[in-house]
């Protein structure tokens, strides 16, 4: 019998919400063609302008929380230390940057805005500007504020809070315990669903960038037959990864291909005009200043276009799709950062790669197709959107070995997006556990490739977009709960935090900067301090004449409860707890491979609360009892 890890209603609901929908892809491709361009129709005259308007309230409230008051708040508890230095997160950072989609659009894009500008005459200067400027603004900090306004919610929640890593936990400050009930449960099911579609998103473009590179170069059939098979090569070697728990082996290729991706921008740095691009580089950031109000809020309301449902609107809903999925990992590897170091190193690091990566490939290709290439690149765009990059390297040294590892670099993505995707997906289906069966993300490893498939049969990449498109409406609406929420949080906890007299002591805040702490070292400070603290206090308590009062002391924890009679009880618990430590991916979490850290933790009722106490003295612990005793009495 198969051991579950599973939140059944989560699990099997969001399971059947996406197989529903794909059985009518399935009965009726040429009718669910039509449905879907129906409905993304219907949602864009409808709910356009709230996708502009709700990202433009994620960067403002990201951007508040991050240089505001709020921005000294941890990550974790107030002496929570990083758990990677500062360069080795923004490389990570950096690393989460990469994907299929800037392999995808980094020529296409550029391209497509120069020869069909939503405002400047096609293929003239002016137009080679608006596109630069346009490809800024789809991938620069408004996506990188969904992200981390996800990614912020989790880890603020989670690590600070003590609540389980997944989505429902950032609504607790509005839901309160229905977090735990139907409530909680429909927010996971919609941020499954968003994620699945999100990265089935992403998967169709790679798989049509994959077989288009490989019509092109090897003449191979880039027909729909050739796309499942690719799919089921590369989710096949997914699932593999899966099973056989060789998650070091995947991290080691993923830093490959981020390695290599890098050096085919250079090599594109290098041999393109370099001088023009570094020229470019530095204009096409004064235009994306320049136009950045205008273009958070244009709507095109006055003279309504296509353009904006086909560009703007539908990569705001595939961010939001995204978002539970780039939001976990970056959650995963910033514990103990302050909401501001958080803020600025996710908003402007991935931001600044992407924008010179999008510099040297867009800028290069309307040069050439500007000079050498005359209109080539842009013709092959028009033809088909997914041969732009091969189309694009043709015109420079060594094509054929560019293009191939290009399909190398595009087939990796694909494998480390599907694997890390069922991952993030499976944490979300199981309640935030992240100690799963193999067959759990394996299930998900298949219906992420089933859903690809079936929505390529149906129609294409059109399908694709407005199935994101579509999920991402809901979770949209949730995303801006969980921006109220973490406010709320944030408020609260810079006018109530206790901040002990004294720092903890400086022997042991060394020992855990070099060393985690173990779990007899926090048993010995809990028999140390942690009992003599609580035994003062309930003496000290008698004393006074209070009666209801009862002091637990069990193998690995001691308790003060106080009013065990009344209404509303107050628990002050000591206990060790162990947690993982932080992964450099998402697919280290995997396998039980992780390492273990102990810490001395405090749980409170009410309110609800757990911090950590590692290296507390017996005096600051006695501080901390009491401080929580008036908050409890003052309620």
């Amino acid at each position: 019998m198969l051991k579950s890890a599973i939140n059944p209603r989560v699990f099997w609901g969001a399971s059947a919400l996406i197989l529903a929908l794909l059985g009518v892809t399935i009965a009726m491709p040429g009718s669910a063609d039509l449905a879907f361009k129906a409905a993304q129709a219907w949602t864009i005259d409808t709910f356009g302008w709230f996708y502009i308007a709700a990202v433009a309230v994620f960067l403002v409230v990201v951007l508040a929380l991050g240089f505001g008051p709020a921005g000294k708040l941890k990550l974790g508890p107030d002496d929570a230390e990083p758990d990677f230095p500062y360069l080795s997160w923004l490389a990570m950072l950096f690393a989460a940057g990469m994907g299929i989609g800037l392999m995808y659009f980094a020529v296409a894009e550029p391209i497509q805005h120069y020869i069909s500008p939503p405002e400047a005459k096609s293929g003239t200067i002016d137009a080679a500007r608006e596109a630069m400027a346009i490809t800024f603004h789809h991938y620069g900090v408004h996506a990188w504020a969904i992200y981390a306004l996800v990614g912020l919610s989790l880890a603020y929640f989670t690590y600070r809070k003590d609540l389980p890593l997944t989505l429902r936990s950032g609504l607790a400050p509005i839901l309160g315990k229905r977090i735990h009930g139907p409530l909680g449960d429909a927010i996971d099911i919609f941020a499954v669903c968003g994620t699945v579609f999100g990265v089935a998103t992403s998967l169709g473009f790679g798989v049509s960038q994959m077989t288009a590179g490989l019509a092109y170069i090897y003449a191979l059939p880039d027909t729909l037959t050739t796309k499942i098979v690719v799919i089921v090569l590369v989710m096949g070697a997914a699932t593999l990864s899966v099973l056989s728990g060789a998650d070091r082996g995947i991290r080691r290729l993923s830093e490959l291909n981020l390695t290599v991706a890098v050096l085919l921008m250079l090599f594109v740095l290098v041999l393109g005009p370099t001088l023009f691009l570094l020229r470019a580089l530095v204009q096409n950031f004064g235009l994306y200043l320049d136009h950045f109000v205008m273009r958070t809020f244009t709507l095109y309301a006055y003279e309504p276009r296509a353009w904006m449902a086909d560009w703007t609107l539908f990569y705001w809903a595939w961010w939001i799709a995204w978002s539970p999925f780039v939001g976990m990992f970056i959650a995963r590897i910033s514990r103990g950062r302050t909401i501001r170091e958080f803020v600025t190193g996710v908003l402007f690091v991935p931001t600044a790669f992407t924008f010179l990566w999008m510099t040297v490939f867009g800028n290069t290709a309307i040069s050439l197709d500007l000079g050498v290439a005359s209109g080539g690149i842009a013709q092959a765009v028009q033809a088909n959107l997914s041969t732009a990059l091969f189309k694009f390297l043709e015109y420079l040294p060594a094509a054929s070995v560019t293009s191939t590892l290009a399909i190398l670099l595009v087939a990796v993505f694909f494998v480390t997006s599907a694997d890390s995707g069922a991952l993030v997906i499976d944490t979300l289906a199981s309640g935030g556990k992240e100690d799963t069966p193999r067959w759990q993300r394996m299930y998900w490893c298949v219906l992420l490739g089933a859903t690809a498939t079936l929505l390529l049969v149906a129609g294409g990449l059109g399908a694709l977009q407005a199935a994101t498109l579509l999920a991402a409406l809901p979770f949209c609406f949730i995303m801006l709960l969980l921006a109220y929420g973490l406010v709320r949080q944030t408020n609260a906890d810079l006018a109530g935090v206790a901040i002990p007299d004294e720092a903890p002591a400086i022997s042991e805040r060394l020992k855990r900067l070099v060393l985690p702490a173990r779990r007899s070292d926090i048993l010995e400070q809990l028999h140390r301090n942690g009992e003599p603290a609580l035994r003062a206090v309930y003496a000290a308590m008698q004393a006074e004449g209070w009666t209801d009062l009862l002091l637990e002391i069990e193998e690995g924890q001691v308790a003060l409860i106080v009013g065990s009679q009344s209404e509303r009880p107050f628990t002050y618990r000591l206990l060790p707890r162990a947690r993982p430590l932080a992964a450099y991916t998402a697919l280290e979490a995997s396998e039980g491979r992780r390492s273990i850290g102990w810490s001395l933790a405090v749980e409170t009722l009410p309110p609800v609360k757990s911090r950590d106490l590692t290296g507390f003295s017996t005096r600051q612990i006695t501080g901390d009892v009491l401080s929580a005793l008036e908050r409890w009495k003052a309620r």
